[in-house]
C-alpha cells in the first residue's frame, strides 16, 4: 500500500493561528487577513465591529455569505494588587480546572508582556480545597513584578491575554493549536474564496462574499451586524465541532464524529433543508467525505445569528472535527480542513442563477 502524503501545514492558516486575537481585540488576525485576502478581493470592506468582509464576482447572484470567525478565547486584566499580581475575567467559555499553570502572553499597547497564571499549589490545600475547582479571584497572573507601580508600567486594566501556545504537528496530518476555534473556520472560509477567484465567471454564478466574523465567543456578535450589511441569499458558517471518537465521551450522549473523516454538516432548525441536500449532493458527486451531526436548537455558532438576520437567510453550518474544545491545545486533522474547502468551492460553483432556499 502506498504511503499516505503528508499535507504540509499552510501559511495562511499557521499564520492565522498563531494570531493573537481574543474577542473585542482581533487585530493581528486582521492583519494576517488583510495582507492575504485583500488583493485577491474584487471589493474589501472592514466594519465599526471589527469584520472583515471580501466579495468577488460582485454582480453574480445568488449572494453565498461564507463566515469563520477569527477570535479566540482570552483574559483580560481587571485588578492589580499592591504586590504586583494580575487578576483577570474570561474573555468566552473557559473550563477554569484548565487556566492555572499556563503561559500566557498579555496584549499591551507596547508589545506582548510574558507571564504564568498562578494559584495555591496543591501541597498548601487541605483534602476538601484539592477536591474544588478555584474560583477566578483565587487566580492570578504572575509577570515577575514585585509592586502594583511596577506591574502597571508595562500593563493596562483591560489588556487581554491569551495562553502562549502555538501551531505544531503531532502526527501526519494531525496538528495542535491555541485557537483552531476558530482560525480553522476562518482560513477555511477565506482560502475557499481565493479558489473561487480563479474560477471563470461562467462557471461561477454567484456573488461570493467571505466575512471574518469577530465576537463569536462571546455570542456571535459579528455575525449580526454581517449578515444584514451582506445581505445574502445563502450562507455557510464554518466553525469546529467535536470530534466524539476519544475516551469519556459516550456516542449515546454526544453523536459520533471523527477525526479525519471529513467535514461535519449540521442537521437541525438552524440549518435550511435545501443548501443542506445540496452540500451532501455535492460532497457525493465530489467523493468529499462528509459526516452528519444533529442538532435541535440554534447552533452555538453563527449560522444562529445568520440565519434570522433580515427576512431570513437559507443557512448551513459546516464544522471541522475538533478534540479538546476551548482548551490550551485543540486538536485537528488538517485533512479535514482540506476538505472542507473543497466542499465550499464545490457547493459555491453549484449555485444557479436566481436560486433561493424558500421552501
Amino acid at each position: 500500500m502506498p504511503k499516505k502524503k503528508t499535507l504540509a501545514p499552510p501559511k495562511f492558516l499557521v499564520d492565522l493561528l498563531n494570531a493573537r486575537s481574543p474577542s473585542g481585540y482581533e487585530g493581528e488576525a486582521h492583519a494576517v487577513v488583510d495582507r492575504v485576502i485583500k488583493p485577491v478581493a474584487d471589493v474589501y470592506e472592514k466594519d465599526t465591529l471589527g469584520n472583515r468582509i471580501a466579495t468577488i464576482n460582485p454582480k453574480g447572484s445568488p449572494t453565498l455569505m461564507l463566515a469563520g470567525h477569527i477570535d479566540e478565547l482570552g483574559l483580560l486584566i481587571r485588578y492589580v494588587d499592591k504586590e504586583g499580581f494580575l487578576y483577570f475575567d474570561t474573555i468566552g467559555g473557559h473550563d477554569k480546572i484548565m487556566i492555572s499553570g499556563r503561559r500566557v502572553e498579555i496584549l499591551t499597547k507596547n508589545g506582548a508582556v510574558k507571564g504564568v497564571t498562578g494559584k495555591r499549589a496543591v501541597h498548601l490545600m487541605n483534602p476538601e480545597d484539592r477536591k474544588k475547582v478555584p474560583e477566578l479571584h483565587q487566580m492570578w497572573i504572575d509577570i515577575g513584578a514585585k509592586t502594583k507601580k511596577e506591574a502597571l508600567k508595562v500593563v493596562q486594566i483591560g489588556d487581554p491575554a491569551v495562553y502562549d501556545q502555538s501551531f505544531e504537528l503531532l502526527r501526519g496530518s494531525v496538528g495542535v493549536a491555541r485557537a483552531f476555534d476558530n482560525k480553522a473556520g476562518a482560513y477555511v472560509v477565506n482560502e475557499a474564496l481565493r479558489r473561487l477567484a480563479k474560477v471563470k465567471k461562467p462557471a461561477l454564478k454567484a456573488k461570493v462574499v467571505a466575512v471574518s466574523t469577530s465576537q463569536e465567543e462571546i455570542g456571535t456578535r459579528g455575525a449580526i451586524t454581517a449578515a444584514y450589511s451582506v445581505n445574502p441569499d445563502f450562507a455557510i458558517a464554518v466553525d469546529v465541532s467535536h470530534a466524539t471518537d476519544h475516551p469519556d465521551c459516550d456516542n449515546r450522549k454526544f453523536g459520533e464524529t471523527k477525526l479525519g473523516a471529513g467535514p461535519i454538516l449540521t442537521r437541525g432548525a438552524n440549518i435550511n433543508p435545501i443548501i443542506f441536500n445540496q452540500l451532501i449532493d455535492c460532497a457525493e458527486k465530489d467523493a468529499i467525505p462528509y459526516q452528519v451531526e444533529a442538532d435541535p436548537r440554534p447552533t452555538g455558532t453563527d449560522g444562529r445569528a445568520i440565519q434570522i438576520g433580515r427576512a431570513g437567510v437559507a443557512t448551513a453550518v459546516l464544522s471541522i472535527p475538533l478534540r479538546y474544545m476551548h482548551t490550551p491545545s485543540e486538536i485537528v486533522d488538517l485533512e479535514d480542513i482540506e476538505n472542507c474547502i473543497k466542499l465550499i468551492v464545490a457547493f459555491a460553483k453549484s449555485l444557479k442563477k436566481g436560486a433561493h432556499g424558500r421552501w
